[in-house]
């Protein structure tokens, strides 16, 4: 459906997209993940073609999309990241705006507008001006204003940005049904779990680059990993940890032990070691890999920043 190929974007000196290439299929739910100033908005920016290219080619379903053929742009959605309201109208009244430039009219468009104000629960508020709606309110609004003209694919750019738990959780929610009744959705952020809870492929970005893409199974398998056990150093795990210089690497930090296992040392034997010196299963736990580990192995950047 979408395809990007060595698509690059300048900004005088600086390269916000370098070379990137990747492709959306029809009824994918796909994260853009990736910190503040990675490349995630000027990527949509060019997807929904506000902005022009400066190499490579971007095509949406076959056609390529320009800023000069407007046409590409009547199949996609865009949610940005910075609120298109007009905060002195109404919320019936933003809606009324944005369905007439899509070219809706009449009754289509009246039925198009109670079904959004419905959607995201702002039926009761539809008269009142947007500038006294709460952030998630604004947020949810902004939502079905890019929804109307019922586009098959939708670009949204960190849509939950100052949203409280409420609001995004239905946003997630809302997102989630549309994608379930076949929207292909192309979601940035900066929210690892936002990314893990909704997309079933993530593309890391960072400086403009993919840094890797996959399903999260398959990005985890790229981190360098060892298995570590980890338990509280105490008088009664004294004699396990005597017990397992022999089966791997022990080391400890601030009262607790962290057990590196040989590869050929099986946990199945470490626990019933355990369960031999008579201690309990609660005091042990086992760190596994995190999307959060790989960008740090990726990038020794923090995800949110």
């Amino acid at each position: 459906m979408l395809h990007l190929n060595q698509v690059t974007k300048r900004y005088g000196a600086l390269t916000a997209l370098d070379g990137v290439s990747l492709h959306v299929a029809p009824g994918e739910f796909f994260a853009l993940l990736g910190p503040n100033g990675a490349g995630k908005s000027t990527l949509m920016s060019l997807v929904a073609g506000l902005r022009p290219v400066d190499g490579g080619v971007l095509t949406l379903d076959g056609v390529a999309i320009t800023t000069a053929d407007p046409s590409t742009r009547v199949a996609l959605g865009l949610v940005p990241q910075h609120l298109a309201l007009y905060p002195e109208l109404n919320a019936e009244q933003n809606l009324r705006i944005f369905g007439e430039l899509y070219g809706l009219r009449g009754p289509l468009l009246r039925d198009r507008i109670e079904e959004a104000l419905a959607a995201v629960q702002l039926t009761d508020r539809r008269k009142d001006q947007v500038k006294t709606f709460s952030e998630g309110m604004q947020r949810r609004l902004n939502l079905v204003a890019a929804l109307l003209h019922r586009p098959k694919f939708l670009l949204c750019d960190e849509p939950t940005v100052g949203v409280d738990p409420q609001s995004r959780n239905a946003i997630f929610e809302y997102l989630a049904r549309l994608n379930r009744e076949g929207l292909t959705i192309v979601y940035s952020t900066h929210y690892m779990e936002e990314a893990t809870r909704l997309c079933s492929r993530i593309g890391i970005i960072d400086h403009g680059k993919i840094l890797a893409l996959g399903t999260l199974d398959e990005l985890l398998t790229k981190l360098p990993f060892e298995e570590e056990i980890r338990f509280p150093s105490v008088a009664t795990t004294t004699a396990l940890a005597a017990q397992l210089s022999a089966s791997g690497e022990l080391s400890t930090f601030d009262g607790t032990h962290r057990f590196r296992p040989r590869p050929d040392c099986k946990l199945s034997a470490f626990y019933t070691l355990t369960e031999s010196l008579g201690l309990p299963a609660r005091l042990f736990t086992s760190q596994r890999p995190t999307l959060e580990a790989l960008f740090l192995h990726l990038t020794g950047r923090n995800l949110r920043e």
